[in-house]
Order: structure tokens, then C-alpha cells, then sequence
């Protein structure tokens, strides 16, 4: 009987084998070209090699594993591992990935398909990364044991801007390591680059910081949080986390086997509470202050006349830029409210000291915020690294090498760029991913307001109303999310996708192709991954 039910089996198995499903290049996001033959396609099945050329650093045997990774989560097939030795070529029936110093762009490649093999050919390790991207989202999400027919042709691809980013907000809602890694993965799911993480804010100091240890001791906890949208009612309950520096540094590694650059923003001058709860000496009035358990934006900001405070902020960015090799160090500059330094003695001293005057457009205090920002730009620039500020970092003398992220729409942005700045948009309008997504709101879960559906996402234009000489300064495009009303990792999940894919093919598809319908029938295999990862996303936008 034994033997009978083994005989079943096999031939159950081999019959599932032999079940042959095609691949699609058109992914999300699109390659810019595809070339197909009709020649006979590639049979990717249990038996195929990934062979692959290795480099210095191992990134190349990394990225072997992510494809074997990903084709076993698809099919189920072990795909046996081969490094490639001198002039070896990979034989025959394998996926070869190779180096080739002729594909000009870093993070561009080439895909060449036939009945013999494949073979993924780019100038760097993370070029490799992107065709890996490309062919794991050309092949069906779940057939497991099936043979997938990949089409005989070539893929030239490379992403339109360099910088590709996703924001995430863990100040005001703090979310575990786990979790991070999560949204990592889902970053390189959808070819982008940077993971811009909000590490400080009014509601919580999420990184340790070693001479400063109350920053986390009493800066990561806030002794209630506001229900609903500032109720005037609080839920009583404590609430709090933070990253040690070796789990910030854990971080940074994953991100970087994923070719993702992590960039920290500790947010000065303004939303400052957490930090001035655990040091009230660095504000203008000594406190007493509080973790805040409100949202919003408040009056109590780093104290500017202060030497004091101006070392703390060096000393803190002297660890950050030690846990993180980002080549951008984000330092805020939004929402600073002048109120306090207005009435400062320290702060209207500086003022004179530094010589700052009003003039029709800025006050004195403008020019303050300015001060701060060059300083600190300068601290930064000596140590091999460059500052990002919000577009409020306009409102007074720009720090001279800063990049700008234009959040209040685009004209920040627009400005900068007119200016000689390198920007990064990130206007609300579009890319504000803590708005509603549906104007169906009674089944939604709560959001901070606004409406940036799908379709507005994908119509996101970066280099709208610029000349070809100062859209060169847009440098890439980004979403944010902040989390005052979002407190889980599956609402994390809801409120990004699917809208990261529309932003995804934003930031690397030619614009001239793009075209909304087609994305639409596109996204369906890329939907069908978040099904088959158990990811929770939104179905507004599939169901227009």
C-alpha cells in the first residue's frame, strides 16, 4: 500500500512539474526597453544553475541567493549555486549574473533571454539587484512546481532619478526591528534606494545616543498619547521605544544587502520636545517640558543663542553620522515655530552678534533658523557629509550646499531648483501617503486627512515647470509617512500600498511611457505577491 500511495505521489508530482507558465517583463515598474523574439523561451525548472561572477565585497553572492530566494518562493524549486571561476561562461541551462563595465548606469542592466539561458549583466553589483527585481516580478507569484517559461529576448533598463525614496515616521509611533526589515523588503520589492528614517520628534527620541543617555532614559516615552485627532482626551497609557545603536546599526547592514541606503533625520531646530523633556536646559525657557502627548506643531524649539545647546546638537549628529554611513544627514528645519526666540535673551544676543537683519521678506529670527542650519551644515560638510532640510529651510539664507525636500506642494522645490539646490519632492499633494487613498471613508481607518489616491500618485510629474538645465537639480522623488494615527505594522502596510507601486514607476519608468492603464493591468502580479506575502493593502485603487 506504502508503495502504491509513493507511486501516486510521483506521478502527482511529476505532473505538476511539468505544468509550464510564461513570464512577463511587463513589471512594476516598466523597464524602459523590451525587446522580444519568437524564439523558443528559456525553461526556468528545478534543475536550472544560478551561476554568478563574484566581486570583492560579496554582493554578487548575495544577490545569487536573493534570486534563489525569490524563484523558491514562487515555485518551490532549490536552485543549485555556482561561483563562477576566471573566464568560466556558467554552461549551459543556468541564470548567469555577471559584471560588465560598459552598461553605463550604476544601477542599470541588461537581461538576455534564449532556450539556452539567461544572462544579467551589470556594471555594479546593484544594477544585478534591479534585474533580480525585474525577474522575480515577471514570473507568477505562486506556482509552485511549475516550469516558468522565461521569453527569449533582451531587457535594457535603468531607473530615471537617482535618489528613490520611502519616508517612515517612527516617532509617533514606534515600530519594532522587525518591522523596519519589513518595510525594507518592501522598499526593494519596488527598485527604490533609500529609506528615509524619522528618528526624533515633539512625541518620542526613537535613537540612543550615548552622552546623552536621558534623550532615551526619558525622551523615548510619553506618559499618554491623545485619542483621535487632538480630542482634548488621552488613553492614560505609557507609551514608548527606541533603537539601540547596534540595532540602528543592524539596520543599516540589512538595508545595505538590499542596496538601500538609510538616511536618519534628527529634526532640529523645532520639534524638539522629546529631547528638551530629557535636557530642558536647551530650550529658551528651561521647561519644565513634556514627551508630548499632542499633535501638532508646538512653541518650545532648541534654544539657538545657546553654545550649549549648538554642541548638543553637534555631539548628537557626532554619533549619527558614526551609526550611519548615509552620504545625507537629514536635519529637519520644518515647523519652527519663532515665538520663543523672539523673546530669548540668549537668542535676540546671537542675533546681534551674528548680524542678522530683517529685511521684506525675513525676519531676524528667519535669519536665526538660517544660522543654525549653515553651522550645522558646516559640522556635517567637515566630516564628508551633506545635509537634507524640509523647504522651510528657504525662509531665510538657504544653507549653501543643502538639499531640499519639497514638502508643501512643489513650489519649494521648484524655487530650489531655480536656485541651483538639488531637490527632492516629496510634495503633499502627491506623495503624502497618511491621506486617504478613497474618498469612501466610513469603512477607512482613521487618517490625518487630505486625498492622494492611486491615480494622483501615478501622475506625479518631478520636473513639472522646470527647464531642462534646472530640472537636472531634481535629483529623485520620495512618499512620506507620518504616523500620528497610525499605530501597527499592517496600517503601515494599508496606507503604502499599492500606492508605493504608483510612486515606484514615478521614480524609474521613462515618463513618455508611462501610461495609468497599463500600470493598472501591470499591478495585478505585483498585487498578487502582497496576497501570496499576506501583506494588507488597500483596494481603493484597484477597484475604480
Amino acid at each position: 500500500m506504502k508503495n502504491i500511495l509513493f507511486s501516486l505521489a510521483a506521478i502527482a508530482l511529476t505532473a505538476c512539474s511539468q505544468v509550464e507558465v510564461p513570464a512577463r517583463y511587463e513589471v512594476v515598474p516598466l523597464p524602459q526597453v523590451i525587446t522580444l523574439t519568437e524564439a523558443a523561451p528559456f525553461k526556468l525548472d528545478r534543475h536550472c544553475v544560478i551561476a554568478y561572477q563574484n566581486d570583492a565585497e560579496g554582493l554578487m553572492s548575495r544577490n545569487a541567493e536573493f534570486l534563489a530566494e525569490y524563484i523558491n518562493q514562487s515555485t518551490g524549486h532549490t536552485l543549485t549555486l555556482k561561483q563562477l571561476e576566471g573566464t568560466e561562461q556558467g554552461g549551459s541551462h543556468a541564470i548567469i549574473l555577471t559584471l560588465d563595465a560598459s552598461i553605463p548606469n550604476d544601477e542599470g542592466y541588461r537581461l538576455t533571454a534564449d532556450a539556452q539561458g539567461v544572462r544579467l549583466c551589470a556594471r555594479t553589483p546593484r544594477g544585478i539587484f534591479y534585474g533580480i527585481q525585474t525577474l522575480r516580478k515577471s514570473m507568477p507569484a505562486s506556482a509552485q512546481g511549475a516550469t516558468i517559461l522565461l521569453p527569449s529576448g533582451q531587457v535594457e533598463d535603468r531607473p530615471r532619478f537617482a535618489y528613490r525614496g520611502m519616508h517612515l515616521d517612527v516617532c509617533r509611533h514606534f515600530f519594532p526591528l522587525s518591522f523596519v526589515k519589513k518595510y525594507i523588503d518592501l522598499l526593494a520589492l519596488h527598485n527604490m534606494n533609500t529609506l528615509h528614517w524619522h528618528l526624533t520628534d515633539d512625541q518620542g527620541w526613537r535613537l540612543e545616543i550615548k552622552k546623552y543617555p536621558r534623550l532615551t532614559e526619558v525622551g523615548s516615552q510619553r506618559s499618554r498619547t491623545v485619542i483621535g485627532r487632538n480630542s482634548g482626551e488621552y488613553d492614560e497609557t505609557p507609551y514608548g521605544g527606541f533603537y539601540t545603536q547596534e540595532e540602528a546599526r543592524e539596520i543599516v547592514r540589512y538595508a545595505q544587502e538590499r542596496h538601500i541606503t538609510v538616511i536618519p533625520e534628527v529634526e532640529m531646530p523645532g520639534h524638539a520636545l522629546a529631547a528638551l523633556a530629557a535636557y530642558p536646559e536647551f530650550g529658551c525657557t528651561g521647561g519644565p517640558y513634556e514627551v508630548c502627548p499632542l499633535w501638532g506643531v508646538f512653541d518650545d524649539v532648541f534654544c539657538i543663542g545657546n553654545d550649549q545647546a549648538m554642541q548638543f546638537l553637534e555631539d548628537v549628529l557626532a554619533e549619527v553620522i558614526d551609526i550611519f554611513p548615509s552620504r545625507y544627514i537629514h536635519i529637519g528645519g520644518d515647523e519652527a515655530p519663532r515665538t520663543r526666540w523672539q523673546q530669548c535673551p540668549k537668542c535676540q544676543a546671537r542675533i546681534r552678534t551674528e548680524k542678522l537683519k530683517a529685511d521684506a521678506k525675513h525676519s531676524a529670527e528667519d535669519r536665526l533658523q538660517s544660522y543654525c542650519m549653515t553651522r550645522i551644515e558646516r559640522f556635517l560638510n567637515e566630516r564628508g557629509r551633506q545635509i537634507i532640510g524640509w523647504d522651510e529651510i528657504l525662509e531665510g539664507d538657504v544653507a549653501p550646499n543643502a538639499t531640499v525636500m519639497s514638502w508643501r506642494g512643489s513650489a519649494g522645490g521648484i524655487q530650489a531648483a531655480q536656485m541651483g539646490h538639488d531637490v527632492i519632492m516629496t510634495s503633499n499633494d502627491y506623495c503624502y501617503f497618511d491621506y486617504y487613498q478613497t474618498k469612501e471613508r466610513e469603512n477607512e481607518p482613521l487618517a490625518i486627512g487630505g486625498y492622494v489616491p492611486l491615480e494622483k500618485v501615478y501622475s506625479l510629474e518631478p520636473t513639472a515647470q522646470l527647464t531642462a538645465e534646472q530640472a537636472r537639480h531634481i535629483v529623485g522623488a520620495q512618499a512620506n509617512l507620518w504616523t500620528e494615527y497610525i499605530a501597527t505594522p499592517e496600517h503601515v502596510e494599508y496606507m503604502v500600498l499599492p500606492r508605493m507601486a504608483a510612486l515606484c514607476e514615478v521614480q524609474w519608468s521613462a515618463p513618455e511611457k508611462k501610461s495609468y492603464d497599463d500600470f493598472r493591468n501591470r499591478l495585478t502580479r505585483l498585487v498578487d505577491i502582497y496576497q501570496r506575502d499576506s501583506l494588507n493593502y488597500s483596494v481603493s485603487g484597484l477597484n475604480e
